[in-house]
């Protein structure tokens, strides 16, 4: 495949990426794979691991959602145990939302079962590959980035 014209890879990354997202999800936990939680709200999840806690403001932010929006996803994952909301003490305007224990149990399992999905997936396939692989997927990442901002 060298020299395809941008028009015919778009074609074929068209027809490749539905297999590959919906082989990726069904690889992954129950609880994302089944819906009982939806991808936004892993997401939401996963931000809140790496920040330990997040204002309502921030997470509709990084979902680029109203509050609205999010005090209805928030909820949902309250429901369901793996969040807590806190009002701040010093302004009960401002909501803190923080994982639980449940929570942040689903966020190492998916990780775990995420990593091991890579581990399976990339050792069949050699070195220079998923260097290749690592290299156009983070450039990927920072046109995407980049594209926030505009």
């Amino acid at each position: 495949m060298t020299n395809i014209p941008l028009s015919d890879f778009a074609d074929k990354m068209n027809e490749i990426m539905p297999t590959l997202i919906k082989e990726f999800a069904r690889r992954q936990t129950n609880e994302l794979y089944k819906g009982k939680i939806t991808l936004p709200q892993f997401l939401i999840m996963e931000f809140l691991d790496r920040q330990g806690e997040g204002k309502m403001t921030d997470l509709a932010r990084f979902m680029r959602v109203t509050t609205a929006a999010m005090t209805g996803i928030i909820g949902r994952l309250v429901k369901y145990g793996y969040v807590s909301r806190m009002p701040e003490p010093r302004d009960r305007r401002i909501i803190k939302v923080k994982l639980t224990a449940k929570g942040l149990e689903l966020v190492k399992k998916v990780r775990q079962e995420r990593r091991q999905m890579f581990l399976d997936i990339f050792g069949r396939i050699s070195e220079e590959d998923r260097e290749n692989y690592l290299r156009i997927i983070m450039k990927i990442r920072e046109i995407l980035s980049k594209g926030k901002e505009a």
